[in-house]
């Protein structure tokens, strides 16, 4: 019985070991903590091993030449900054500048000077370009000469290419964004930002298993890559995945990083994920580094404060963002707000997003006021053209036939794209793609069509067209245009715009369950007399329903139908899957 007792007790101990993984993560979190307590002497220690973990990480070799320079050990820290530039990655050009500062410090001025001019001349609008520039007409003061400044280089073609592809991303042009990024990272496979950045753009039109798959090729490479990491979470949260979810963050939380535009990264990934408290405590450390912070990093310091409950902060970090930027829309209307939400207890004060602009459902609002559904604040929306392509990638039937037909709307060469690649989707429900061609029909998109129906590869001309529409569609199109021939030459351009406006979002409304088309001409004066009302023209049921050749009563029967389709908010009609 003893020893059964003991080996039970021993297995129990066995079992409490806990095994560290002494991997340059580790090192890294001591080196931080004992930056923090100001033991530079165990902090280069670890950096030291973290370095040896990971000898091709810049990150980590970054960190070492800092904590170096700290020390007063600046010929040590830029030992290590050549050996990233030569043989970690040649393309961190703020190294030249680091450099630069350690040489200066050691009043190798002469030194300093031409590591100032190289960094310019890789980076002339570089994170530290304005300092560097500062520091050349110092160092000229010293040298008692002219300042010296860098030659005009051309701008090297993968770069060129990189900030088109960010600027499509930016714009909402999903399709060219990704298509400029698979090229440029087919020619520069080891490009990570290209290849962080393609991430995106395929998460945005809702091609996850791509996005994880180009995050994978990316970590592959570089395992410590913050952007790829942050990218991975959202990731992780979005599909339900709540261990590696939490696993990351963990990771995150404990990230310090080196450059604004890492800690910007971190910050808003960290918002995105709810992590308010860290993105307040990153947002705030921008704050102080920022030199001439802009208007949209003090909201996001005020939405930080208000998702972690400091309200009279968000207060004074808005009324600033209106001071900054008078002209803008946003800080008023969260002003306004936080006077509605004092009245509301803790769980009734909603979460706020930390993009820098009003809310989709005060944009939505505001539609009621236009002639167009979707006008080009709409239309140009990252974020909402993003909704889109996720709703027609993973929304339901309903759902994906809404998007199709808001697609009329915006009519731009990207949703072009889409619609025709869509049309090829072997599992799409057929009469989803019969819709899909009838927009690309209205938008005058370049035939010939190449679609999936019934199971077999078609090829369908313009003149085809018309056999592959919806049958229900085709009875209702006739409807439409037998109301613009009768308007035409009676009505303006706005009237005729708003008779088809009226008369997409009825069929939206009530499909699949249309009502029966006996007489077209009757529902085409309905539409008439509805157009005529909503901009206060004199016309009655009866003259109408004699212009058209019906009675009143059907007209009149016809008209209650569409003014309920006037009366639904678009917000609701159009908009209803952007949380999916």
């Amino acid at each position: 019985m003893k020893k059964q007792h003991a080996d039970a007790k021993k297995q129990t101990q066995e079992r409490k070991v806990v095994r560290l993984r002494l991997d340059a993560s580790f090192f890294f979190e001591r080196a931080v903590r004992s930056l923090d307590r100001h033991r530079y002497d165990k902090a280069l220690k670890y950096f030291r091993l973290a370095v040896e973990k990971e000898p091709e990480n810049p990150v980590n070799q970054c960190n070492l030449a800092g904590i170096l320079s700290e020390m007063g050990r600046f010929e040590e820290s830029n030992d290590v900054l050549r050996t990233i530039l030569e043989k970690v990655d040649p393309e961190l050009n703020e190294c030249w500048f680091y450099m630069a500062n350690n040489a200066a410090n050691m009043d190798d001025f002469e030194q300093a000077e031409e590591y100032l001019v190289h960094y310019l001349q890789e980076e002339p609008e570089g994170e530290f370009a304005e300092e560097a520039e500062e520091m050349l007409d110092m160092l000229a003061y010293e040298l008692g000469r002219q300042p010296r400044r860098p030659e005009a280089k051309p701008k090297k073609e993968w770069l060129r290419r990189h900030e088109e592809a960010r600027s499509y991303l930016e714009a909402g042009n999903f399709l060219q964004a990704t298509e400029t990024l698979k090229k440029l990272v087919e020619e520069y496979p080891d490009f990570s930002a290209a290849m962080n950045n393609l991430t995106l753009a395929y998460y945005y039109t809702g091609e996850l298993d791509k996005a994880m798959d180009t995050i994978g090729q990316v970590l592959k490479e570089d395992p410590n890559n913050l952007h790829a990491l942050c990218n991975l979470a959202v990731l992780a949260q979005h599909n339900g995945d709540r261990e590696h979810r939490g696993q990351l963050v963990e990771m995150l939380k404990k990230w310090a990083p080196y450059h604004l535009e890492h800690m910007y990264k971190l910050a808003t990934t960290m918002g995105i994920l709810g992590e308010h408290p860290v993105a307040y405590r990153l947002f705030k450390q921008l704050l102080k580094l920022e030199r001439n912070p802009e208007p949209s990093l003090f909201h996001y310091v005020a939405v930080a404060a208000f998702n972690t409950k400091r309200f009279a902060e968000a207060k004074k970090y808005w009324r600033v963002v209106r001071n900054l930027d008078p002209s803008s829309e946003i800080p008023g209307f969260y002003l306004n707000q936080l006077e509605t939400w004092a009245d509301y207890s803790p769980q009734q004060v909603p979460t706020l997003s930390y993009h820098y602009q009003l809310p989709f459902e005060e944009q939505f609002s505001q539609l009621d006021q236009q002639t167009d559904p979707l006008p080009d604040q709409i239309k140009q929306n990252p974020l909402i053209r993003s909704s889109f392509f996720w709703a027609l990638n993973h929304g339901d039937f309903e759902t994906k036939m809404q998007v199709i037909q808001v697609f009329e709307w915006i009519a731009d060469r990207e949703v072009e794209q889409v619609l025709k690649s869509f049309l090829m989707r072997a599992d799409e429900d057929d009469e989803l793609k019969r819709m899909a061609l009838y927009v690309l029909k209205r938008v005058g998109a370049d035939t010939p069509y190449r679609a999936v129906l019934d199971g077999r590869d078609v090829t369908i001309q313009s003149y085809e067209l018309s056999q592959e529409m919806p049958s229900w569609l085709e009875t209702w199109e006739r409807v439409l245009n037998c109301c613009l021939e009768r308007m035409s030459g009676q009505y303006d351009i706005t009237h005729m715009n708003d008779a088809q406006i009226i008369w997409a979002e009825f069929l939206r409304q009530h499909h699949p369950h249309l009502p029966e088309v006996r007489k077209v001409e009757g529902w085409a004066a309905a539409l008439e007399y509805v157009v005529a009302r909503l901009h206060g023209l004199s016309l009655t049921q009866e003259s109408v329903a004699r212009k058209h050749d019906v009675s009143s009563s059907t007209v009149g029967r016809h008209v209650r139908l569409l003014e309920q389709a006037c009366r639904v908010q678009r917000k609701d009609a159009q908009f209803s899957w952007h949380s999916k």
